[in-house]
């Protein structure tokens, strides 16, 4: 199995690992209740998508 020649540094191995890190969901706020919801999901506190109630609460 092959080997590193040379020890990899603190800051090669930190800049490699830079990418490495979670995003944020995009969160819009509900039209019609305005509470902050997923983007293209029905709204959890209201029931509301795209204007329409979708589930009664």
């Amino acid at each position: 199995m092959a080997v590193p020649f040379r020890r990899t540094s603190k800051t090669r191995k930190r800049l490699r690992r830079t990418h490495f890190k979670l995003n944020v969901p995009g969160m819009n706020e509900c039209p019609n209740c305005g509470e902050m919801k997923l983007s293209h999901r029905v709204c959890k506190s209201c029931g509301h998508y795209n204007g329409k109630e979708v589930t009664s609460k």
